[in-house]
């Protein structure tokens, strides 16, 4: 049986797994960081981990004095004030001087649940996407966050990592390979491709074997990193299948479905146009409700995602006819 972890709770062990190899790394985070995990850093060194209190503004601008002093630092919120009360902060004083700092937003989606639509982030990765020197990944699971987190550590200049408190098992091997900008094919097919971002991708691949069943050959890839994007796996998938679908616990607009039309539509090879289309949040507003009934509702679960398939492919046909 696969572990059962959240990609925060991977996100917190390899935090202080890293403070305590390099003592450059600090953790800031703004009254949240036993739900962010970033508090496990403490038990490493406490005088490394700093506590802003509820003021993510103050907290970039002290990243960024941080960074300019040598240091490596994780920042720590959940995703939707991270990315939307600091975006100023984060625009002037990370992105655009390129300085060293990790911004972890955490509980993002709608699998965060009861809190509903105010705490939900769901246009955090679109905010993030559209920064200049800003590296964007979205790991699936445990295994895959681990490699996330280091990978981040290593690369000098700013990332934004989005992590989740869905509850799911890990899916991909403890030795999963993970390079940034490179998506990861998890199974090939020939006829309809599976793109997916995040823990949703798990769903993803239970949608191909649902699919299978029926007879429509399906291949899975994970876009882990949406900036700077996988063109040679979008060309790929282009050439390869009739019909891609975008996976993602995120808008439509501006997350993963937009980095693949903006791939595709911009391919030279006139026979690489696949009908594309996006699986996600439709340009709304979360709710509150379970985790589960929330990816459900946005047929992000793989019962939604093979109907959505099926009803796709059928109205194909018939357009043909």
């Amino acid at each position: 049986m696969p572990d059962i972890e959240e990609t925060r709770e991977r996100y917190g062990r390899t935090l202080a797994r890293l403070a305590g190899q390099d003592r450059r790394v600090v953790a800031l985070d703004c009254d949240l960081g036993r739900s962010t995990k970033s508090h496990d850093l403490s038990e490493v060194d406490p005088r490394r981990f700093i506590d802003l209190g509820i003021a993510e503004q103050d907290m970039i601008s002290t990243a960024a004095g941080l960074a300019s002093c040598g240091k490596i630092v994780f920042v720590n919120s959940f995703a939707v004030f991270l990315t939307g009360r600091a975006f100023d902060q984060i625009r002037q004083q990370i992105s655009l001087p390129k300085a060293n700092v990790k911004l972890c937003g955490s509980s993002a989606g709608i699998t965060l649940g009861a809190d509903g639509a105010t705490h939900q982030a769901i246009n955090d990765v679109t905010l993030m996407r559209c920064l200049p020197n800003m590296t964007v990944i979205v790991p699936a699971d445990g295994n895959q966050t681990e490699k996330a987190v280091v990978a981040a550590y290593l690369h000098p200049g700013p990332v934004y990592l989005r992590l989740s408190r869905y509850h799911l098992a890990n899916f991909l091997p403890e030795d999963c390979a993970f390079e940034v900008g490179r998506a990861a094919v998890l199974r090939e097919g020939n006829r309809v491709a599976l793109a997916a971002t995040g823990p949703v991708t798990a769903h993803a691949l239970e949608a191909a074997d649902l699919l299978q069943a029926e007879g429509v050959s399906t291949g899975v890839y994970n876009f882990h990193t949406l900036k700077p994007f996988d063109i040679n796996c979008a060309r790929e998938i282009a050439g390869r299948y009739e019909t891609v679908f975008s996976i993602e616990e995120h808008n439509i607009v501006g997350g993963l479905g937009s980095a693949l039309a903006e791939t595709l539509c911009e391919l030279f090879e006139p026979a690489a146009k696949p009908l594309l289309q996006r699986i996600g949040i439709r340009d709304a507003y979360g709710e509150s409700g379970t985790a589960e009934e929330l990816v459900h509702k946005h047929r992000l679960d793989a019962e939604g995602i093979t109907g959505t398939v099926l009803e796709v492919l059928e109205k194909r046909r018939q357009y043909r006819r």
